[in-house]
């Protein structure tokens, strides 16, 4: 990641023509057709609003943002599931499936697969990280509301998925990483006392640790630059943001500084059963800037303003590191926002050239939108394109 090289209104935009889903949670067949506008998704709880987000989130490396095992997606009495989007791609229309419905068309676990599911690209069969060439997906759900007040491993894994947002190496780095230290806290729980076996895991551990610390800091740096540059005054406040790297001590700059610290550090963390120190141990610390605050001691709705603000800034950011806009879902996102921060949220989306999908229960929350978006009613009876709704009488 360089200096941002291009501002959001130069980068083409990618958009989702055609999404159909089959046997994925409580769709077992779904067919949209959309053009290049905003998506706006409504109905009542229950209907299936964020399955489809979901669907939409696996078209990136990962298992989609509620994370969870594939056979845990597929319906109800269902072998498997799949995907399929019809996108207008940075360089052109391209065609992407990814599923697990065993001997169908994308059969069973592969090497080219994530985990037991499969991607296609164009009809050839490639493996999931192929998808980020073609499109990038940020997401903001309710789950994330509690992000500055929760677990730093909360904190972590929002940071991650900005970096593999513009990088999408960094998940392979992050699996060496994961597995080399479940290698040395093996080492420790079978009593091994050879240095030799040591040695070997934690050259890997470095090798995997050293460039997901270096991601991390990149990132959280170019991020800072692209809020400073964003003007005032802001619907959502600017962020001040800080990366506590995970060590106690002086942070390695080289893979040979990580591997001596790790040696140096072997048998208080064999006392503990794990390694005290390293990428796994970091957090990332955010501030509001106007209150001059940390974001943990803000209201609630300060923090989801600044939660949205924070969003939207690494939505700019993608945009520019990866000229393309990213594909943008945003659950729940306007339900406790007031009528101004709406239309202001809605205007973004529109300076940022992205294809929003949103979900609500009241379409009339979205009516500013008006032709700016498609609308589609979700319910029992199934999913219908609608004409956008009027406003709410309280925004009249």
């Amino acid at each position: 990641m360089d200096e941002i090289r291009r501002s959001a209104d130069a980068v083409p935009q990618v958009s989702i023509t055609t999404l159909r889903l089959t046997n994925f949670r409580s769709h077992s067949e779904l067919s949209l057709r959309l053009d290049r506008r905003h998506v706006v998704l409504f109905g009542e709880n229950g209907a299936g609003k964020t399955n489809i987000l979901e669907a939409v989130s696996l078209l990136s490396p990962g298992r989609g943002f509620r994370r969870a095992p594939y056979a845990d997606m597929a319906a109800k009495g269902a072998s498997g599931f799949a995907i399929h989007a019809s996108l207008d791609g940075p360089v052109g229309p391209a065609e992407i499936g990814t599923g697990t419905i065993a001997g169908g068309a994308f059969g069973s676990a592969s090497a080219n697969g994530e985990g037991g599911r499969r991607v296609r690209i164009n009809g050839a069969s490639e493996p999931a990280e192929a998808m980020a060439e073609w499109l990038r997906v940020v997401w903001l759900l309710p789950s994330m509301d509690g992000l500055f007040t929760g677990s730093a491993s909360d904190r972590r894994r929002f940071l991650d998925r900005m970096v593999l947002a513009i990088d999408p190496s960094h998940g392979r780095r992050a699996l060496a990483y994961e597995k080399a230290m479940r290698q040395r806290n093996r080492l420790f729980a079978d009593d091994v006392r050879d240095d030799l076996w040591y040695e070997s895991v934690e050259a890997e551990l470095a090798e995997a640790g050293l460039p997901i610390l270096e991601a991390r800091q990149r990132l959280v740096s170019v991020l800072q630059a692209q809020i400073d540059r964003l003007p005032e005054p802001s619907p959502f406040p600017k962020s001040d943001l800080a990366l506590l790297p995970g060590f106690e001590d002086e942070v390695p700059e080289t893979v040979e500084a990580y591997r001596d610290a790790l040696a140096r550090n072997r048998y208080r963390d064999r006392a503990a059963g794990r390694a005290l120190a390293g990428p796994h141990r970091a957090d990332l610390l955010v501030e509001h800037r106007p209150k001059a605050m940390a974001a943990r001691l803000c209201s609630t709705g300060e923090q989801k303003a600044l939660l949205i603000g924070l969003v939207l800034a690494h939505a700019r950011l993608t945009a520019a590191q990866t000229e393309m806009t990213p594909i943008l879902l945003l659950d729940e996102v306007a339900a406790h926002l007031d009528a101004g921060r709406r239309a202001a949220l809605f205007d973004i989306l529109d300076e940022l050239g992205s294809q929003a999908w949103m979900t609500g229960t009241d379409g009339h929350l979205f009516a500013d939108l008006a032709d700016r978006a498609q609308f589609f009613h979700l319910s029992s009876e199934g999913v219908r394109p609608v004409d956008a709704p009027p406003p709410m009488e309280t925004d009249r």
